[in-house]
C-alpha cells in the first residue's frame, strides 16, 4: 500500500513539470487607490470557482475544513482525511444559489462521494458545476444576436492513504472546463471554451486523547493541502490565465465535554499561490506560482496581507444536532471579504444528514449577502464501521 502510494506521489510530481513550460502574457496591472486612499492590489485568477466553499458545515464555520473531521466533502478539502472517515463509503450533494442580489440565476452545485478500500485506503471521485447565468449577445449596432448559458466544471478523481496510525496523505486529479461564451467572437476576437487538467497534494494528522469512562478528553488535528497545480487557461487567444493554485493550513481541536456533548474549533489559513500584479515579464508557470511567496511589491507585508484566515467554532450532541458559527477576513488590500457565518446541521437515523449555512457580510452592500449553502449527505454503508489497526477483527470478519 505505501508502495503504491509513493508511486502515485511520484507521477504527480513528474506530471506537474509538464506545465513549467507555459508562459504568461498578462501585462502589468497598476494597484488601484480608492478615494479614501486605501490601496487595492487584488490577487486574480480565472475560474475562481475552483475555491468556492462548496458544502454548508464548512460554510458556516467561516469557510474552514482543511483539518476538520472526515465526511464526504473532504475530497475539495483535504483528501487525506478520507482514510480516517468512520464509515465504508458516504456521499454529499451541495446547492448554493451564488451571489443573490446581484444575478438571479447564478448557483453551483457540488456531488461527491467516497469508498474505502480496506482499513488504510480511500477513493473518491467530485463534480463542481458552476451555472453563471445566461447572457446576451449584441451586435456593435446593439441588436440582439442571440443567448448563451456560461457555465463551468471541475470533474476530480481522489487516492488517500494512511501511512502511519495518526497520519495519511492524498492527491486529486481533476479536469476541468471554462465555457463562458461558447464558440463566439466578441469585439472581433474569438472566444473558446477553455479547459486544462490539475492536481491536489494533500497531508492529514490526527490524534485525541479521551477518559473512556466519562468521554471526556481532547483531540487535535493538522491539515495540509496545494490544490489546483496545473496548466493556465486559454479561451481562444494567445494569452493564458492563471489557475486559483491554492496553499491551506489549518488546525482543529476537539474538546469532549462528556459522552454526549463536543465541540469543534478550526482554524486555516489560505494563500492564493498566483503572482501578485503588477506582473511585468514572462515566467514559467512553476516559477511564478511558488515565487507568489515573495513577489509583492510591498515586501513582506503585503505578502502577509495575502493570506486569509478562516475560525469556526461547532458544537455536537450526541453527534446529532451540530450548531455552528464562523468568521472569514481578507486584507482590505487585498479585496476586503469579511463575513459571519452560521449554521446547523441534523444526522437522521445514522445515515442522513442535512446541514445548513448563512454568510452575514460586514459591509453593507456586500454582493455576498444573502448566501446559504445547503448539503445533503448520505451513509452508504448504514453505520458500519472500517476496524482500525489496533481494534481486534472477530472471527465473522475473519470468514467474510
Amino acid at each position: 500500500m505505501k508502495r503504491s502510494f509513493s508511486r502515485l506521489i511520484f507521477g504527480v510530481i513528474c506530471f506537474l513539470p509538464l506545465f513549467a513550460n507555459a508562459q504568461s502574457s498578462t501585462t502589468a496591472v497598476t494597484p488601484v487607490v480608492t478615494p479614501s486612499g486605501q490601496r487595492l492590489n487584488t490577487v486574480n485568477s480565472a475560474v475562481p470557482f475552483l475555491n468556492f466553499t462548496p458544502d454548508a458545515r464548512s460554510g458556516a464555520m467561516g469557510d474552514a475544513g482543511v483539518a476538520l473531521s472526515p465526511d464526504a466533502n473532504s475530497i475539495y478539502w483535504n483528501p487525506s482525511k478520507l482514510v480516517f472517515a468512520p464509515k465504508n463509503a458516504g456521499a454529499s450533494l451541495s446547492y448554493t444559489p451564488w451571489l443573490r442580489d446581484l444575478i438571479g440565476d447564478m448557483y453551483y452545485t457540488y456531488l461527491t462521494g467516497y469508498k474505502k478500500v480496506g482499513k488504510n485506503q480511500a477513493l473518491g471521485v467530485s463534480l463542481v458545476y458552476f451555472d453563471l447565468g445566461t447572457i446576451q449577445f449584441t451586435t456593435n449596432t446593439g441588436l440582439s444576436a442571440g443567448t448563451f448559458n456560461s457555465r463551468e466544471y471541475a470533474f476530480t478523481g481522489s487516492y488517500s492513504a494512511r501511512l502511519t496510525k495518526n497520519f495519511s496523505m492524498g492527491v486529486n486529479l481533476k479536469y476541468l472546463n471554462s465555457n463562458l461564451a461558447g464558440s463566439s467572437t466578441v469585439n472581433g476576437n474569438p472566444v473558446r471554451p477553455g479547459a486544462t487538467a490539475a492536481a491536489d497534494i494533500s497531508a492529514y494528522y490526527q490524534n485525541e486523547s479521551r477518559d473512556e469512562a466519562t468521554g471526556r478528553g481532547l483531540g487535535w488535528a493538522f491539515g495540509g493541502m496545494i490544490s489546483n497545480i496545473g496548466g493556465q487557461v486559454s479561451y481562444g487567444s494567445p494569452q493564458r490565465f492563471y489557475i486559483p493554485t491554492n496553499l491551506r493550513l489549518g488546525t482543529a481541536i476537539t474538546y469532549y465535554a462528556d459522552q454526549f456533548n463536543k465541540f469543534n474549533i478550526a482554524l486555516d489559513f489560505n494563500k492564493l499561490m498566483v503572482p501578485t500584479p503588477p506582473i511585468n515579464k514572462e515566467k514559467g508557470y512553476l516559477a511564478s506560482v511558488f515565487g507568489s511567496f515573495a513577489d509583492a511589491p510591498g515586501g513582506f507585508k503585503e505578502e502577509l496581507q495575502e493570506i486569509n484566515i478562516s475560525s469556526g467554532i461547532e458544537y455536537w450532541y450526541n453527534d446529532q444536532f451540530a450548531a455552528r458559527l464562523g468568521y472569514f477576513n481578507e486584507s482590505n488590500a487585498k479585496g476586503g471579504r469579511k463575513f459571519f457565518t452560521g449554521g446547523v446541521g441534523i444526522r437522521l437515523q445514522d445515515r442522513y444528514g442535512i446541514d445548513f449555512s448563512y454568510l452575514m457580510p460586514v459591509k453593507q452592500g456586500s454582493p455576498l449577502a444573502n448566501t446559504f449553502r445547503v448539503s445533503l449527505l448520505i451513509d452508504l454503508t448504514k453505520g458500519i464501521k472500517i476496524l482500525d489497526d489496533d481494534e481486534e477483527t472477530t472471527e465473522d470478519d475473519t470468514t467474510n
